[in-house]
């Protein structure tokens, strides 16, 4: 089933930006946030872990219930598990399309990727000490 990711600022991701290394900003960064009929339909328990998928790239995220959104619609807050999903294009804008990108979820086994593997993988710099 396909869902449209929204991305945003939290509270709690601002709070870390500066810290990007620390368990807390990986938590909070890769955070998919669902609504509770949308992870019944999928058999998606809070706290599982889901693949990602958008044409941009594929990212592991863990799920949380958020009653907030729309049936269809997930929220991840901005950074680089988001920049895994969001296209680079901006429209001559310099900002990219961080609204309505379409992906798809899948459960899945699979482990979060730390936030410096993740910057590796996209041919940046680790986020280290």
């Amino acid at each position: 089933m396909s869902f449209i990711l929204n991305t945003g600022r939290t509270i709690r991701q601002g709070s870390y930006v500066e810290r990007k290394n620390t368990p807390a900003y990986r938590e909070e960064a890769s955070t998919l946030y669902m609504h509770e009929v949308d992870m019944l339909d999928r058999e998606i328990e809070s706290g599982d872990h889901v693949r990602v998928e958008s044409t941009q790239g594929a990212v592991v995220m863990r799920v949380l219930p958020a009653a907030w959104l729309s049936r269809g619609e997930v929220f991840v807050c901005l950074g680089p598990y988001a920049n895994h999903l969001v296209g680079a294009e901006t429209h001559c804008t310099g900002m990219p399309d961080f609204k309505d990108t379409p992906v798809n979820i899948t459960p899945t086994d699979a482990p979060l990727v730390s936030v410096a593997d993740l910057m590796e993988q996209c041919g940046g710099v680790r986020y280290e000490g």
